[in-house]
């Protein structure tokens, strides 16, 4: 089982910045991608970004590239999400997520509570 905890949400203005993170524990979540979620009010769950929670290639929506960087630090079971030039329409409430796939939310097995963000134009 993998236990996931996210922080770093907030109220920001438009063109600002926030980081989330994700923090991992259990058993064998190395063998698991690290995935962001994020849901907007009254819309489904969309993919944002995905990584291998050990690090490699990063893979991000259309809708966030450029924008958002994902890393990773494996020693601290840890997992960042560095949003920049963020819009209002980035406001959801975002999810970190671990599975064995990469762009639907089907292929994640353990989530996180999520953590809100509002951007405010």
């Amino acid at each position: 089982h993998v236990q996931l905890v996210e922080s770093g949400g907030g109220l920001v203005p438009a063109g600002g910045s926030l980081r989330l993170s994700c923090v991992a524990s259990g058993d064998t979540f190395n063998n698991y991608v690290a995935g962001w979620f994020r849901q907007a009010p009254g819309k489904e769950r969309e993919f944002v970004a995905a990584v291998r929670w050990t690090g490699g290639t990063t893979y991000y929506a259309d809708s966030v590239k450029g924008r958002f960087t994902l890393s990773t630090d494996s020693a601290q079971s840890t997992v960042f999400l560095q949003m920049n030039t963020l819009k209002p329409e980035d406001t959801a409430v975002y999810y970190c997520a671990a599975g064995l796939g990469w762009y639907t939310s089907s292929e994640y097995d353990y989530w996180g509570q999520g953590t809100r963000v509002t951007v405010s134009s």
